[in-house]
Parts: C-alpha cells; sequence; structure tokens
C-alpha cells in the first residue's frame, strides 16, 4: 500500500506539473489578441487570465469526469476494485509523454493543443499498458475526433459572420472611436476567454487525478470530483498562465492575421461561447487552442483572403493533425520503459 501511495503522489505532483504547463502554452489563447491589440499590456492580461482561468476550473467537472471515465479503462486485471498498478503506470507514462509533446511545440512556437497531448498520450499509454481493449474507441471519437473536426469549423464560420454582422452594423461609424471601444471591450473578452480556458483544461488534470486516485483504490469510482483536486488543478493552471507563453503569443497575435481589436474582440468572444457550449452541453475536451486559432482565421478572412496568412496555418494544421498520434507513440515509448522498470 506504501508503494502504491507513493505512485499515487507522484502522479498527482507530476499531472499538476502538466497543468501548470497547459497554462504557460496555452495562455496566448486567452490574451493574444488583447496584447496585439494594446487593450492591455502583457503583465495585466496575464494577470487577469490568471484569476479567470481559477475562476472557470471551479465552475464545472463534466470534462473531468469524460476524460476520468471515458477515455482508457484502468481496471485492475480481471475487472473489479482494487489497485490497478498497471493503470497507475499509464496514467504516469501519459502525463509525461503530453508533457514531452507540450515542451517541444512550445519550443517551436506552434499553438497545438494540450487536450488531444493529454489524450493521445492516455491512448498511447493504454495500448502499450493492457492492449487495444484499453481504449474506449467509441467516446474517443464522439467526444475528441468529432469536436476537434467540428469545433475549428464552428469557430471558422462564426466568426467570419459575427465580423461581417459588426462590419456592417458599424460602417458609418467613427473608426478611431470604434476601435478605441472595441480596444477597452477586448477586456471583457478576453477575461471571458479565460474563464473558458479554465473551465475546459484545468478539468482536464481534475480528471487524471481522480483516475490516480480510482487505479489506487483511494476513492470511489462513482464518487465526484473532490474539492481539493478542484483547487489544486486551478491552482497551477493559474499560475501556468500567469507564467505566460510568449512565443506563442507571438504566432497568434501577430503571424496569423494583422490584428485591429474589432477583430480581436470577436475573434475572442465566438472562441469564449463555442467553449462554454463543448463544455456545460457536450461535456466534450475541445481544444481552446483550435478553437481560437481558427477564429483568429474567420475575423481575418472577412477583409479578404489574402489576409490571413496561410503558409502558418498550414504549419499550425499539420501540428493539430500530428499531436494525437505523435503523443501517444512518445506516451507508448514511456510507459513501455515504466512497465519494464515497476513490473
Amino acid at each position: 500500500m506504501t508503494s502504491t501511495l507513493v505512485l499515487v503522489v507522484v502522479i498527482c505532483i507530476v499531472a499538476l506539473a502538466f497543468d501548470f504547463t497547459n497554462g504557460f502554452h496555452d495562455a496566448a489563447n486567452a490574451i493574444a489578441t488583447a496584447v496585439a491589440t494594446r487593450a492591455l499590456t502583457t503583465r495585466k492580461a496575464l494577470t487577469l487570465a490568471a484569476v479567470m482561468d481559477f475562476t472557470g476550473a471551479m465552475l464545472g467537472t463534466g470534462v473531468a469526469e469524460t476524460i476520468g471515465k471515458e477515455i482508457v479503462d484502468i481496471s485492475p486485471p480481471g475487472g473489479g476494485d482494487g489497485v490497478s498498478h498497471i493503470g497507475l503506470i499509464i496514467i504516469l507514462g501519459a502525463l509525461i509523454g503530453a508533457i514531452v509533446w507540450n515542451m517541444v511545440t512550445w519550443w517551436f512556437g506552434l499553438p497545438s493543443s494540450s487536450s488531444h497531448a493529454l489524450i493521445g498520450a492516455m491512448a498511447g499509454g493504454g495500448i502499450v499498458g493492457i492492449g487495444f481493449s484499453a481504449v474506449y474507441w467509441g467516446a474517443i471519437v464522439n467526444k475528441v475526433v468529432v469536436p476537434m473536426s467540428v469545433s475549428p469549423v464552428v469557430g471558422f464560420g462564426l466568426a467570419f459572420i459575427a465580423m461581417k454582422i459588426t462590419l456592417r452594423l458599424l460602417r458609418n461609424a467613427s473608426y478611431k472611436a470604434t476601435m478605441r471601444g472595441f480596444r477597452r471591450a477586448g477586456i471583457f473578452a478576453a477575461a471571458a476567454m479565460a474563464l473558458g480556458h479554465g473551465l475546459q483544461d484545468a478539468q482536464k488534470t481534475m480528471g487524471i487525478v481522480f483516475m490516480a486516485l480510482v487505479a489506487g483504490d483511494l476513492i470511489d469510482p462513482s464518487a465526484g470530483i473532490p474539492t481539493w483536486v478542484k483547487l489544486a488543478a486551478a491552482t497551477a493552471i493559474a499560475s501556468g498562465t500567469f507564467t505566460g507563453g510568449q512565443r506563442i503569443m507571438k504566432t497568434l497575435g501577430n503571424k496569423i492575421i494583422d490584428m485591429d481589436p474589432s477583430r480581436g474582440f470577436v475573434a475572442q468572444m465566438v472562441s469564449a461561447s463555442v467553449l462554454y457550449f463543448t463544455a456545460f452541453a457536450w461535456h466534450a475536451p475541445i481544444s481552446t487552442t483550435h478553437v481560437v486559432t481558427t477564429s483568429i482565421m474567420g475575423v481575418g478572412a472577412t477583409k479578404r483572403k489574402s489576409a490571413v496568412r496561410w503558409g502558418i496555418t498550414r504549419t499550425i494544421v499539420s501540428a493539430w493533425i500530428f499531436t494525437l498520434p505523435a503523443a501517444a507513440l512518445v506516451s507508448g515509448a514511456i510507459t513501455g520503459v515504466l512497465v519494464l522498470i515497476f513490473t
């Protein structure tokens, strides 16, 4: 029991480390447009985002339960309750694999999905540790692949339409006064986006810690997410967000389109709306990165097709496509090594 408890504690620490990297990796999602349009300074924007990330993390557990119960089956061999040593090894391998992928994409300034890195890593670890039967493939298709495909399209489409309507309604307004108003409104939009990010991404770590507690036979599988888990995950992601991801911020704020306050505001509000819907109504762990990036593309495309820098866009999309399998491979390799060490 002592060794099991130690392993669970290690997993919790690594999970919170992943949550921290998720925060600084995704900080740009919430504040890049606000900083690029000079609505806020970088430090003020990061502080606002950190506070709202923490708040959002405490607003629900639907996504956490999807991650904790519907991605990989880590029950003890033969089923039933009790300690699942292989389950704990799979969770640890998945976390390390996801962190490695986050670090690689952060280093290259690519706004890839921490969510999909974690899910891909869980699947890869489950396959190596137990076999293909351990993965809930139907749930991955319905709760991951479908939302992964639909949410960016919805983000682009809604942002394009919303921006067109905005331009139509304000076509006779003073440009300087309008941009000044949108710059102020961008503060609210950044806060709304950060709230959605906390609601989505911090819950994924909650789900992982919950899995570890169940695998260690320290909590009833039918129990809800403990309050201390919520607080720990919220604190970790908020701390990571406050640290900030300057490399990715430059990509989202300047490299996809030439951002102005009106487009920054619309992109952020559309992104936040999609995040709220998928978290509360669908309980789907979608990628905040995908939604934010495509929303920025959508508002940019209202200028003209060439306003979007499609070269950098193709690089970003390539990172999206490779995230699930790449994280699965990294996690599978790490899990294989851990299995050899601990069994």
